[in-house]
């Protein structure tokens, strides 16, 4: 079932389908770490491959880059299928997460490392080396071992490394994972700049759904070795496929409901955890009395004091705990029927209003457009 084929000289796709990944599998033993997965990456895009450990994000990298061989299905990259080359003939370079720099070696000797093992001559060593140290502003920490740097100087000595050599798909492994929050969001922005600056064509790997969201032109969402779903990060966030993207991007409430009435232009759900029905204004095509889950951001319900003039969309319950957040107040707030809910309430609306505090009744209320209807 899954022996892999012979290689295919090339393969006609889109002009802007840079990497395509078809129908890949990888097998250990009894173990399926990739079912199956197809991909497309669009040339000079930053694509993320976003999941938990053990998720197989990790092993389709491995896969891309020729660490781990395909046990089936085809890989291709510009028009060249790739599924049995080498790693040394492969235009890929690959950033590891713990930067593997070689610490007998200076900063310069690093980056050169791999251009003079392909006996590049030494005045375009010279050249490319400097170029990719400026490109990163490391060019003035050239005579530095790797141990005098910090993590953030060592992850663009890395990048830089990768660079040098122009490949034509950049593979990064949890690139911001040794660096600590602060430097690590100041970071994201700043390596994006570089990877547009260059026009590499990149796919990264990270556990961290923030950084996808901050770095990603498009990302997708890897669970037991397959992807559930994929696009934009607004479009992944906005409009989840299940109540795995729904949890895993971000914080949702999910609550279980019947659909009560489905038209084309709203739908209602009754829901054992809320005060009044849920009103969402589209329809989904499903039967009525068919159970379904309901997503709700916590940034999209409101606190109140006051009971809402509307016949849906609201509940009531008790503030049970409050967490300042600098920009916004996380509200955790236990429904009458039992369930705890969290909800963000701007600084700025805070400071406008007498804000609830813990052991206060109050309502929540959302707009008939907050709601994702889920049916898995």
């Amino acid at each position: 079932m899954y022996e892999n084929r012979p290689a295919s000289p090339s393969w006609s796709g889109d002009a802007d389908e840079f990497v395509r990944i078809e129908d890949v599998v990888k097998i250990y033993d009894d173990t399926v770490a990739v079912q199956s997965v197809n991909l497309s990456v669009r040339r000079q895009e930053v694509f993320a491959l976003l999941g938990s450990s053990g998720s197989g994000k990790s092993t389709l990298l491995r896969m891309l880059a020729g660490f781990e061989e395909v046990t089936s299905g085809r890989i291709y990259l510009d028009n060249e299928d790739i599924t049995n080359l080498p790693p040394y003939r492969r235009p890929v370079n690959m950033m590891f997460q713990s930067y593997a720099l070689f610490p007998h070696m200076n900063v310069e000797a690093n980056v050169a490392f791999g251009l003079k093992q392909e006996g590049v001559p030494r005045n375009e060593i010279n050249e490319r080396v400097f170029e990719a140290l400026d490109l990163v502003q490391m060019a003035g920490f050239a005579r530095r071992k790797p141990h005098q740097l910090s993590g953030g100087q060592q992850q663009r000595v890395a990048l830089a490394r990768s660079l040098v050599k122009r490949p034509k798909l950049l593979l990064l492994d949890e690139p911001m994972s040794a660096l600590d929050k602060q430097i690590r969001q100041k970071t994201q922005f700043e390596l994006v700049r570089i990877l547009e600056q260059v026009g590499v064509t990149c796919i990264m790997v990270t556990h961290d759904q923030e950084e996808a969201m901050t770095m990603a032109s498009r990302l997708a969402v890897m669970t037991e070795g397959q992807i559930i779903q994929c696009g934009t990060p607004h479009d992944v966030y906005t409009f989840p496929n299940s109540r795995f993207v729904a949890g895993f991007i971000g914080s949702t409430n999910l609550f279980t409901g019947t659909i009560t009435v489905d038209e084309a232009d709203h739908v209602a759900i009754e829901s054992p955890e809320l005060t009044r029905p849920l009103y969402v204004d589209h329809g989904i095509s499903e039967p009525l009395g068919m159970e379904v889950f309901i997503s709700i951001r916590p940034e999209h319900f409101r606190v109140l004091r006051e009971q809402p003039d509307t016949e849906y969309n609201w509940g009531h319950g008790m503030v049970s705990h409050v967490a300042w957040m600098g920009s916004y107040a996380r509200y955790q707030i236990r429904l009458d029927a039992g369930k705890v809910i969290e909800a963000h309430v701007p600084s700025l609306i805070l400071a406008q209003a007498d804000a609830p505090g813990v052991d206060e009744e109050v309502y929540v209320s959302w707009s008939n457009d907050s709601a994702t209807v889920l049916t898995t």
